[in-house]
């Protein structure tokens, strides 16, 4: 009795132990992850075409695991390797002993009846080498698999991990290999041709083989059309199309953006984006023809960016030049979309717009456009020349920067530099002191996707109803799907981006592009250039209510060309580009529900203080701007009107009054040069001098400037030069008296310019009108060395 039960309960024991052997190699037979190869990145627009690839790391092309199979794909493969695909359960047991009874009778393997399921465990273990345990392995594993995955997804695995001839690896980097299609849009011929190269890649072959291959091709054909899988028709077409010549180049639309996405996102390896294939290839072919031209100047990189103004998704990415082979010396391998770079004058719309926003000027204010001096700052406009005074308006179409730096002086660079922070310029970190004035000439660094992004929300602003209103900026997105990122800004309102893009409309065109306003078929842009201080940037960003478009042309190690300008190595890009892309004909509406009309001085754009001829100008709603007009002042006249005159002078009955347009003594120097009809005030009438003496700015110094430092050159001989000394008084005519550190100069009349020779060291200078009107200006003195 003991003896029975120690042999049951040792068939027991066994019978467990066999239990938990097989509950063992049922859990753990398949690893949890079944396929460890390394893929390619590829990146695919928002129709699913490829835009570029990078090869993997093992020198495959190895797409990503597709979703799915294609249908055509799927019945293609299935008659030509598992016809009962979908009846066994990873073992084909007819197929099995037919191959056993063929393998036996021709003494050696001729079919070794894998199914797709055993297929896939032998792809899946690196193609070991065909022996009897290995195959013992294949049919016990694919048992596993089948009840792990479905039958949709044991295909997928083998489409995607499938050989495909050299060193193309699954359907979908074959597709784009031989036919440079997707697969899903592959025809039957094309179909067949890649369902039957896994068979055997390495003796089939496009470039030899060639008749085996087409042969294996149709009779796959032969057995679709058989199952009924495609039409007699689609047979014959199928039956007539001739194989691929060779494999096609993988595309390289938008290599520079796969890199910057492989960099951001390191574990992703398949990127759907934004962008539109057809506008990519145009642009890349754009790119092509002008970086050529450009580098027989020196200028070897150059990028541009299409963004969407409605949904802020990226349509186009050139991240540089498009060269065959990357030539990393010259910088083209370097995504300039992303790098930062000297802004030139790109900001000026951005400080229009946020003081149009506090109420700091209007369109039309007047900003004076003489020589200036910050403490040792002394900007120049882009031409050398100065127009006294022009209208904030007029100042940003021609982008002059003295009017910019003086209305930054006016707006203060903090609070102008807390804006742009907040406006999603990332590489300002430094303080408002470090920047200085030159914020808005360039002083600072931007990249052209945070520069063509504050443009694109200008536009997006714009065209905001009452309801749409929102205090958020908008961040492009690149991803599929994606929606854009928001973050709080200052208020900004529609009136004030309208009004900004009103005026950046008015800037003038390069070459042809000049005469755009006489042809009714032009398109309307907003847009502003840039330049760097040495010509190391060219910018051109313009925008219209559906697109924003930013360019940037330059050389990626920063080295300056001559000639390297905004206008004219960026701005042709940026309409040629304009030219590809669809247009409305449309222009942003005026948004009258935030614009108030008010009464300002025509002469220079300030309020009214009655003295002045006016006119309604629209400012943002409700205005913020309560500044009366400086340059308006009631004169009283003699009878003659030649003559100014007061009541001390001349009786009040035979008095003639007028209202006067008067610019401070410098700005009229400079502002009636281009402004013929500028009447400087009469003088006054000799008997009336007497008490109108120490008149206010009756005299401009301007040259130097407040406490500037001169620097005194020498001459080829070693001998020191001269310092020239510029004043400009109200009245033309008048006598100017000059003295140095208390030591007359000398007099002046008419052209009030005096050349002096002052030592090296702090000084003061004086200068008098015969009426005992003065101003003073302490500056400083540096020598040259001597040779």
């Amino acid at each position: 009795m003991l003896q029975v039960s120690w042999r049951n309960l040792s068939r027991w024991l066994a019978l467990g132990l066999i239990s938990g052997v097989l509950l063992w190699w049922y859990a753990y037979s398949l690893p949890e992850r079944l396929f460890v190869a390394v893929h390619s990145a590829v990146l695919l627009d928002q129709h699913e075409r490829l835009l570029s690839a990078h090869i993997a790391n093992d020198g495959q092309w190895r797409f990503p695991e597709l979703s799915q199979v294609p249908p055509k794909f799927a019945q293609a493969i299935v008659q030509f390797e598992d016809r009962r695909f979908n009846e066994h359960a990873g073992v084909d047991f007819i197929a099995l002993g037919r191959a056993t009874l063929d393998n036996l009778k021709a003494r050696h393997v001729v079919s070794g009846a894998s199914t797709l399921s055993m297929q896939v465990i032998r792809l899946s273990r690196a193609n070991p080498p065909r022996t009897f345990a290995e195959k013992i392995v294949e049919l016990l594993r694919a048992w596993r698999l089948e009840s792990r995955y479905s039958k949709p997804d044991i295909l997928t695995l083998y489409a995607s991990h499938a050989p495909f001839g050299g060193n193309v690896v699954g359907l979908e980097a074959a597709a784009w290999r031989y036919f440079g299609r997707d697969p899903t849009q592959l025809s039957w011929a094309e179909t067949a041709m890649l369902a039957v190269l896994p068979n055997n890649p390495a003796l089939i072959h496009l470039n030899r083989n060639r008749p085996q291959l087409l042969a294996k091709r149709n009779r796959l054909l032969t057995r679709l059309y058989a199952v009924q899988a495609l039409s007699k028709l689609d047979y014959e077409l199928a039956l007539a199309e001739p194989l691929p010549e060779a494999p096609h180049a993988l595309p390289r639309l938008a290599p520079h953006l796969l890199d910057t996405l492989m960099q951001q996102y390191p574990t992703q390896q398949r990127f759907h984006v934004t962008l539109d294939a057809n506008l990519q290839q145009q642009l890349v072919t754009l790119a092509q023809r002008v970086g050529e031209q450009l580098a027989l100047e020196g200028v070897q990189n150059l990028a541009i960016l299409v963004l969407d103004n409605h949904s802020f998704a990226v349509k186009a990415y050139i991240g540089n030049r498009p060269l065959a082979s990357i030539a990393s010396d010259q910088g083209h391998a370097i995504d300039m979309i992303q790098r930062p770079r000297s802004t030139g004058s790109t900001l000026k719309p951005l400080l229009f717009a946020d003081m149009l926003e506090q109420g700091l000027i209007t369109p039309d204010s007047l900003v004076a456009d003489v020589p200036v001096n910050y403490t040792g700052f002394t900007p120049q406009n882009f031409n050398r020349n100065y127009n006294g005074a022009v209208s904030a308006r007029e100042a940003l179409a021609r982008s002059l920067n003295i009017p910019f730096v003086n209305l930054l002086s006016v707006r203060g660079v903090e609070p102008f530099l807390m804006q742009l922070r907040q406006l999603g310029f990332q590489h300002m970190p430094r303080s408002a002191q470090h920047y200085g004035l030159s914020l808005v000439l360039g002083g600072a660094e931007a990249n052209l996707w945070e520069l063509t992004a504050a443009y694109a929300n200008l536009a997006n602003r714009a065209q905001q109803s009452f309801q749409q209103q929102r205090s958020t900026w908008l961040q492009p997105t690149l991803l599929n799907n994606a929606s854009p990122q928001t973050q709080r800004m200052a208020t900004l309102s529609t009136a004030s981006a309208w009004l900004t893009l009103d005026a950046l409309l008015a800037v003038a065109r390069p070459g042809d592009e000049n005469y755009w306003e006489k042809f009714s078929s032009s398109r309307k842009v907003a847009w502003k250039t840039g330049t760097s201080y040495g010509q190391r940037d060219a910018w051109a960003i313009g925008t219209t209510p559906d697109y924003t478009v930013g360019v940037w042309v330059g050389n990626a190690d920063g080295q300056g060309r001559a000639g390297l300008t905004g206008t004219q190595s960026a701005a042709p890009i940026l309409f040629n580009t304009f030219n590809l892309l669809p247009s409305t004909g449309k222009w942003f509406t005026r948004p009258a529900w935030q614009l108030t009309p008010v009464t300002l001085c025509q002469d220079d754009g300030y309020l009214s203080n009655g003295q002045c001829q006016t006119q309604l100008s629209d400012l943002p709603n409700p205005s913020r701007f309560t500044r009366l007009s400086p340059y308006h002042q009631r004169v009283h006249l003699d009878a003659t009107g030649k003559w100014r005159v007061h009541s001390d002078c001349e009786a009040v009955g035979t008095m003639q009054t007028r209202d006067w347009f008067v610019l401070p003594p410098d700005q009229a120097h400079y502002y009636q040069q281009y402004h013929a009809d500028y009447q400087p005030l009469p003088p006054w009438r000799a008997d009336c001098v007497a008490r109108v003496n120490n008149q206010q700015d009756a005299i401009s110094l301007v040259y130097p400037q407040a406490n500037t430092q001169v620097y005194l050159p020498r001459d080829l001989d070693g001998k020191l030069g001269q310092v020239v000394l510029q004043a400009v008084p109200q009245r033309p005519d008048t006598v100017l008296y000059w003295h140095l550190d208390n030591q007359f100069l000398g007099s002046t009349q008419t052209f009030h310019q005096l050349a002096a020779q002052p030592s090296a060291g702090k000084h003061q200078l004086a200068v008098v009108d015969e009426l005992g009107n003065r101003v003073e200006q302490n500056f400083e003195v540096l020598l040259s060395p001597s040779h």
